[in-house]
């Protein structure tokens, strides 16, 4: 067999190999609880209430910096007018995450921008996340939190919108 037979029958075998790389690289947990931040995210876009629960641990505690709520159901109430949109609009994306050393636990934070829907006035805050992976194999936020919004101009506002991913890389 010549050399670049040889090198084309070795491209052959690993081939496979090289697929399931990706994938793996692709299902890895820190990509999984990305793509469920998105997926989180989306289910307040899309003003879906049973999406946005689905979410949650059904033990979760928001809002750690104060006197948190509480429970799945509790926060889905206290959240109300955030998911239909009629208290406030609120847009985020992680830029970080963090899988815990038991793999079952993981952290992620980002930027996330808040709209008043009735005047349109924005503020940029960050947000941070606590996910713990269930017996199921999802992913649920257990705790969350952020920091105080500041008001924010039409730069910073088109900032965020350009810093937005929905993939997650593989470093």
């Amino acid at each position: 067999m010549t050399h670049f037979g040889r090198i084309a029958a070795l491209a052959v075998l690993l081939a496979p190999l090289a697929g399931v790389h990706a994938s793996e690289a692709a299902a890895s947990p820190r990509c999984e609880v990305w793509q469920r931040e998105i997926s989180f995210a989306r289910s307040v876009a899309d003003h879906d209430a049973v999406a946005f629960a689905g979410h949650l641990h059904p033990q979760a505690a928001f809002g750690v910096g104060r006197k948190p709520t509480v429970g799945r159901d509790a926060i889905v109430r206290e959240w109300q007018g955030i998911i239909d949109g009629s208290a406030l609009g609120l847009e985020w994306y992680p830029d970080v995450v963090t899988i815990g050393g038991d793999g079952k636990t993981a952290y992620s934070s980002g930027p996330s921008l808040y709209i008043d829907p009735k005047t349109g006035a924005t503020r940029l805050g960050r947000f941070g996340s606590v996910w713990q992976r269930g017996d199921d194999g999802a992913w649920r936020v257990i705790v969350d939190d952020g920091i105080r919004p500041e008001p924010a101009d039409a730069v910073a506002v088109q900032a965020f919108q350009q810093g937005r991913s929905q993939a997650c890389s593989s470093d």
